[in-house]
């Protein structure tokens, strides 16, 4: 069974102000151990990168029990689920070192065309990673429901926010978002979150950015944004 695993100490850069993993920087380090397996799979970048390819997030989904701290020791693990036709699930899991589940999170990549930037399927270019199951896993992300918002800002991508694919990296729309909601600065604990990504945000491109605070099980924030096209949606559910 191929499961990638990664020990990591949580350092100062790593943290919020109330010494708890910033939520942007636990998506990087989903997104970076989901590019170590695969390479360590065999399908890194001379597979895909080289060759004009990039793996893109489309769908995010993450249940928190506890977010760790500065100074902890944890354990990621990732691992590809079965392959659906153009959609390529991974899933993850975040434990403490002595074992204490901190968080699940499943995910749906796709590999596009760097020049037409359309969808493509993997296996046409020797792409070919197999599934597993752990028993472990999470439901995977779906489309979003979407929600009457009430407050809206612009906000215009700088360069910081763009990564190698050339857009806005889907780990800085976490930034984007918390620091627009009051929640994550009054250091309310998050529970879940769940995004999805339409379509590409371009340095120098204003989005338009709106939200709206939901109650329920949580206290949610649902916010989206975009130019002439919706690039994102995002769930946020704090604890009550």
């Amino acid at each position: 069974m191929s499961v990638y695993r990664e020990e990591i100490h949580l350092r100062a850069r790593d943290v919020d102000l109330y010494r708890r993993l910033r939520t942007s920087e636990l998506f990087r380090l989903l997104q970076e151990a989901a590019i170590r397996h695969t390479e360590q799979l065999g399908m890194g970048r001379d597979k895909t990168l080289d060759k004009g390819l990039l793996w893109v997030l489309t769908l995010q989904r993450c249940e928190i029990r506890r977010m760790p701290e500065y100074d902890e020791h944890v354990v990621l693990e990732s691992w590809p689920g079965r392959s659906m036709h153009l959609l390529s699930p991974r899933y993850y899991a975040m434990t403490t070192a002595a074992g204490e589940e901190l968080l699940k999170a499943s995910a749906i990549w796709c590999l596009v065309d760097g020049a037409s930037r359309k969808v493509v399927f993997p296996e046409k270019y020797g792409v070919v990673i197999d599934g597993v199951s752990t028993g472990g896993e999470i439901a995977l992300p779906s489309a979003m429901r979407r929600a009457a918002c009430t407050q809206e800002a612009a906000f215009t991508v700088p360069y910081s926010y763009v990564d190698l694919n050339g857009h806005m990296n889907n780990a800085r729309y976490f930034d984007l978002a918390e620091d627009s909601i009051p929640a994550a600065a009054a250091g309310r604990r998050l529970r879940l979150v769940c995004t999805e990504y339409a379509a590409e945000a371009r340095l120098g491109e204003t989005l338009q950015v709106r939200w709206a605070a939901e109650q329920g099980e949580l206290d949610e924030y649902y916010l989206e944004g975009g130019a002439e096209k919706t690039c994102f949606r995002m769930r946020l559910g704090y604890e009550r």
